[in-house]
């Protein structure tokens, strides 16, 4: 089993800045990836940022230039730093993770942290 931690979000002013991180554990061999996605009340969920085991980083055109993804192989956690936030980056963040479990391929999602930007 895997499990993943998130760590931040929170209510934050815009061109305000918040740190979230996700630390995954359990039965993991590989890490081939792992990224953050997001929901928006009433949007689909959408892609943030993805980091791939070599280091490839991939973005929402909408995040380009202010969020920063980022991981710890080590530790076997992701984060992402996000600066001059916006009111249309509300949304609830959801940690994943691409891993060999030994056995499988698989994705697993955490439970999601709430990022408000409101005056």
């Amino acid at each position: 089993q895997v499990q993943l931690v998130e760590v931040g979000g929170g209510l934050v002013q815009p061109g305000g800045s918040l740190n979230l991180s996700c630390a995954a554990s359990g039965s993991i061999v590989i890490v081939y990836a792992m990224g953050w996605y997001r929901q928006a009340p009433g949007k689909q969920r959408e892609l943030v940022a993805t980091i791939t085991s070599g280091g490839s980083r991939n973005y929402a055109d909408s995040v380009k230039g202010r969020f920063t993804i980022s991981r710890d192989n080590a530790k076997k956690t992701v984060y992402l730093q996000m600066v001059s936030l916006k009111p249309e980056d509300t949304a609830v963040y959801h940690c994943y993770v691409d891993i060999y479990s030994g056995k499988y391929r698989e994705d697993y999602w955490g439970q999601g942290t709430q990022v408000t930007v409101s005056s």
